[in-house]
């Protein structure tokens, strides 16, 4: 395909329109997921991470949860200098289609949440490329380590938060509703970016972004059959939160979406599902964007959607009640 093919089609935001890169030479329309392809993707985004080192004033650290039946999952850390003891704490789910890990641009961004918002954020490495439920419980057993090691990590355990993307926003959703159910660990604020959340892929922009830059429906029902492959165990709400039979209970949120996107839909309608139950929630639908569009993370509309994010951000954990949809 010619550079920018879906670039040049769809109207995105004047800040974007002259971005290039990995999705401006890849056609959308028939990309097909396979096995060697995401080796080489994690390949070139682990050489990415591998390569950066975190900012001035920023330290990180590793560590590893042991997962029941053996193996471990691992999270990085990053907190500013000098920070207290008893600091908020941003527990990150990267995206990736439950297939991809982390990559650069993942780690910048949650340089800048713990820089601005000051607090610790915590990456985690789930398994990838496992059949549901399998990342879901690494999830889940990641913050039930953090809410436990809160003395040690410096933590204030009735001050976390998580944040998703994408898939990863899926796996963020899922914890709040286990939290809850089990009466696990207290998260004070949910962030959803692009969450992944509705498996029946129904709605108008599903149907509407079958090669949009990013993500597009194609691909999202290979992430789907992937993801899914060996059924849903019965709780299928964990796997994609519409699914939920009730959402009451859960904690505030903040869910973004993306105009030129087919998540984006289904991302509205979990927030307004989430102000039907009564759960406080603050919707920002960003015009003239694409899925992943924040990787381009020295754009200025980029900057001006985290900084937006971190306001957010600080004011939960202020606990400060957020300007809901009315």
């Amino acid at each position: 395909m010619h550079k920018g093919y879906v670039f040049s089609k769809y109207a995105l935001d004047k800040d974007l329109k002259d971005i290039g890169g990995l999705w401006s030479r890849i056609d959308f329309r028939d990309y097909i997921i396979t096995p060697k392809k995401v080796w080489l993707i994690n390949r070139w985004f682990q050489a990415g991470c591998f390569l950066q080192q975190p900012a001035k004033g920023i330290k990180r650290r590793k560590k590893y949860v042991r997962l029941k039946g053996g193996g471990r999952i691992g999270l990085t850390i990053y907190e500013p200098e000098n920070i207290g003891k008893n600091a908020p704490c941003l527990v990150y789910y990267h995206g990736g289609a439950f297939v991809l890990r982390d990559r650069p641009s993942t780690h910048r961004l949650a340089q800048v949440y713990t820089r601005e918002v000051r607090c610790k954020v915590v990456i985690v490495h789930y398994r990838l490329g496992k059949p549901y439920p399998e990342p879901v419980k690494d999830c889940y057993r990641a913050l039930t380590w953090v809410a436990r090691n809160a003395d040690a990590l410096g933590i204030d355990r009735e001050r976390i938060a998580v944040i998703g993307d994408s898939a990863g926003g899926a796996l963020a959703a899922a914890v709040t509703l286990i939290a809850r159910d089990k009466k696990g660990p207290s998260i004070c604020f949910q962030m959803l970016i692009n969450p992944v959340a509705d498996k029946n892929m129904t709605s108008w922009s599903m149907r509407q972004f079958v090669d949009s830059p990013g993500w597009n429906a194609n691909l999202n029902r290979q992430m789907w059959d992937l993801y899914m492959r060996k059924g849903d165990y019965g709780r299928p709400e964990y796997a994609a939160p519409m699914s939920a039979p009730s959402l009451k209970g859960l904690p505030p949120a903040y869910v973004e979406t993306q105009e030129i996107d087919c998540l984006r839909d289904e991302g509205n309608a979990y927030a307004d599902r989430l102000a039907a139950a009564g759960v406080p929630v603050e919707l920002n639908e960003i015009r003239g964007t694409f899925n992943g569009y924040d990787v381009y993370d020295k754009n200025k509309l980029v900057q001006l959607s985290v900084t937006r994010r971190c306001l957010v951000l600080k004011r939960a954990f202020a606990k400060i009640p957020l300007i809901t949809r009315s």
